[in-house]
């Protein structure tokens, strides 16, 4: 497995042949961008990799279509060319692309593409926001990839969410390889003190119950509603006991990162059970 940084929660990850594209976003730096609720927030970073340095794209991972850090104008502009776009089933309907798989929590898609090995994607829980946040803040998922048995999963994306029993019942129940965890504890001042996605202090926590073999931050740069941001995020891994530092890897901007030596020798370790 190869992932690379592009920047906020848009990484671009080749497994096996499949070349997969998680939350696109393209735009240039500068912009101010509405949220819900009058709410808003600045993008401060642009892209680490251009569209034109990219390459081909298999699959797009949407989590949500409607909040411009984790789909922007640019990154719209792509889909239709991916072989496959998965997303919240509403989010489907928006887009209103042939090439879109819809999903609710807990439902999965098949994925087959010509020389290359099957592969399902399972939507996973997210709550982007404080409880009955739902409606204001619309549907959110994470994804869980995998071409193995049921439970164990080469790749687990969080989304944009905050910490919920769900979740970590969720995290709890999964085997995972590399678990990519969104965090940055967004806020905004017309709301006060409600976060929208985990902090870093939250993520550790989250990766404590998962106990992948590799946890990469992302989604926590980049955007003026990011109040914990990468100082939260690096404050919560260094405080971690060092066993569970060690899961940890930063990535680099815009440089492909081979994890398979890391993978390999880290499947030996003896498997965790599931409560």
């Amino acid at each position: 497995m190869k992932v690379t940084r592009i920047g906020g929660p848009t990484i671009l990850v080749e497994l096996n042949g499949w070349r997969i594209l998680i939350d696109p976003t393209f735009d240039e730096a500068g912009r101010r961008y509405p949220f819900a609720l009058g709410t808003s927030s600045v993008k401060t970073r642009g892209p680490a990799l251009s569209i034109e340095g990219l390459g081909p794209v298999d699959v797009v991972l949407v989590s949500h279509d409607h909040h411009a850090d984790n789909l922007d104008d640019a990154g719209r502009a792509l889909l239709p060319a991916a072989t496959h776009v998965v997303t919240t089933r509403s989010g489907a309907k928006r887009l209103g692309l042939s090439n879109t798989h819809g999903l609710t929590p807990g439902r999965s898609v098949l994925l087959e593409d010509a020389g290359k090995q099957s592969l399902r994607v399972t939507a996973t829980p997210c709550r982007h926001g404080p409880p009955l946040s739902g409606p204001v803040v619309g549907d959110v998922i994470g994804f869980a990839l995998s071409q193995r048995p049921h439970l164990r999963y080469d790749l687990w994306v969080t989304g944009d969410t905050v910490l919920t029993r769900r979740l970590r019942r969720t995290a709890r129940q999964m085997h995972v390889d590399v678990a990519i965890v969104n965090a940055g504890g967004v806020r905004f001042r017309a709301t006060g003190p409600l976060e929208y996605t985990m902090t870093g202090t939250d993520a550790v926590r989250l990766v404590n119950e998962l106990r992948p073999l590799v946890a990469i931050p992302a989604h926590y740069d980049g955007w003026s509603h990011f109040v914990d941001g990468e100082d939260g995020m690096r404050t919560a891994i260094r405080d971690a006991p060092t066993d569970l530092r060690r899961l940890f890897r930063w990535l680099p901007d815009g440089r492909p990162i081979d994890l398979s030596d890391q993978l390999n020798i880290d499947r030996h370790r003896p498997e965790r059970t599931t409560s």
